[in-house]
């Protein structure tokens, strides 16, 4: 519902970031918030993200991307349906300006393992050790009452 975005962008005035939603009621609570706290640096695009970073977004203009709590699919014959696939990561990696981020989490121990194993294998991406403070989600927060353990990856674009 953006309040994680929000949140984020109130913490970094300096940066700019840019939110992408497909859910119609998250795009409008995140544009009340964005209205309530004055932000200035946050815009929202109402799409699918895949489909932005494919035709809005420039090879290397990004210098972070975060992918907090994506949809786990747990069912098995739905892991097809998960965002995060070798081509996902070949596409992030290649919108990352070289040295930037990409700050995932789950709080699914099967689904952290699948991402941390097709991450590791683009050849433009490399494991940091380093790790990203973000405030905590909706999703989180439910898992956490569900039991789940929350697994974050940071991953770094390879310097060309």
């Amino acid at each position: 519902m953006g309040e994680t975005t929000a949140q984020i962008a109130a913490e970094h005035p300096q940066t700019d970031f840019i939110a992408v939603e497909v859910h119609g009621p998250g795009v409008g609570a995140l544009l009340k918030q964005i209205e309530a706290l004055g932000l200035k640096n946050l815009r929202l695009i109402r799409h699918d993200a895949v489909e932005v970073l494919e035709r809005m977004i420039p090879d290397g203009a990004l210098a972070g991307l975060h992918l907090f709590f994506p949809d786990p699919w747990p069912k098995k014959r739905h892991h097809k349906r998960r965002l995060v696939q070798p081509p996902f990561a070949a596409l992030a990696a290649r919108k990352l300006a070289p040295g930037g981020y990409l700050h995932a989490a789950t709080d699914w121990p099967e689904y952290a393992e699948q991402m941390d194993a097709v991450f590791s294998a683009d050849p433009l991406l490399r494991k940091a050790d380093q790790s990203k403070t973000r405030p905590v989600t909706k999703f989180e927060r439910r898992g956490i009452g569900l039991g789940h353990p929350v697994r974050d990856l940071l991953f770094l674009r390879r310097q060309e």
